[in-house]
């Protein structure tokens, strides 16, 4: 069997998106996975081949040119063809923005297929992320660009499919404006209520569409965010602790410490002990 895998350290400040492990793999006759699940949403191409694969009771009879997507907490199985195994590589990832991607290619568990002929994508994303590992510095950040032109490249493949999508539903139009106005105004006294009456719609709907589409609450994506920048801040200047609570929306620096610590297990300062040098 012919196989290489990386598992890579998960970065806590690297909430938004994250890649996990790559690898490749060419699969002896009848090689199999599960019935399992994962934690994490897991990508496989398959370069040469051909296989099986197995979600909530439908299976689907793979070949080279098409890809199946692994969603987390959710039991699958897959197995190589016993006469023409397949050859296939892979991504795993997460991060709090990994669902809302997904659905913009529309893939999930229950449309976890697609298919896509230029090979070459896949192999060299492998190979760029394999070729990181020379880099001195800055290879976190590799990662998670090829991560995205990765998903890009699902979006680009099941283009059709999305516009259908997107002239039948509004949904990801919401999504995008909330997000765009988290981005500019997390610093600023915001509320899931003032997000609502800036895109227009009534509080519970919003929040509902929000976790149905992203997969997490509006408030605590919104928290997300904040701690994430707030973690910028720790590691890349040498503000004070209050300084940086009211930098991304807290006027009581003990509120921001205690969210703070709930979100990243640590508090303010020992984060900043931790991560001020990388």
């Amino acid at each position: 069997m012919e196989k290489f895998i990386e598992f890579l350290p998960q970065h806590i400040h690297q909430l938004d998106l994250y890649l996990i492990q790559y690898g490749r793999e060419k699969c002896d006759p009848g090689h199999s996975f599960g019935p399992a699940m994962r934690e994490y949403y897991k990508f496989h191409y398959i370069l040469d081949g051909k296989g099986i694969f197995e979600i909530n009771n439908e299976r689907y009879e793979l070949k080279k040119g098409q890809g199946f997507l692994v969603t987390p907490d959710t039991i699958c199985y897959y197995e190589a063809d016993p006469h023409d195994p397949w050859t296939y590589c892979w991504i795993g990832f997460n991060g709090i923005k990994a669902a809302g991607l997904l659905r913009q290619a529309q893939l999930s568990d229950e449309s976890p297929i697609y298919t896509w002929e230029k090979s070459e994508f896949f192999e060299q994303s492998i190979e760029q992320m394999m070729n990181s590992k020379t880099m001195n510095a800055g290879r976190e950040l590799r990662l998670t660009g090829l991560l995205y032109l990765w998903l890009s490249a699902m979006i680009d493949c099941r283009g059709s499919e999305m516009k259908q999508k997107a002239r039948e539903n509004n949904k990801e139009h919401y999504i995008s404006q909330v997000v765009h106005f988290i981005e500019v105004n997390y610093a600023n006294k915001i509320s899931v209520q003032s997000i609502a009456q800036f895109v227009g719609l009534q509080r519970s709907y919003l929040s509902a569409l929000f976790k149905d589409v992203m997969g997490i609450s509006l408030q605590d994506y919104l928290i997300s965010y904040r701690m994430r920048k707030a973690c910028e801040l720790l590691s890349t200047t040498t503000l004070t602790v209050g300084d940086i609570a009211r930098s991304v929306g807290y006027e009581d620096p003990l509120l921001f410490s205690k969210m703070f610590k709930k979100t990243m297990q640590l508090a303010p300062t020992q984060y900043r002990d931790q991560h001020s040098n990388d």
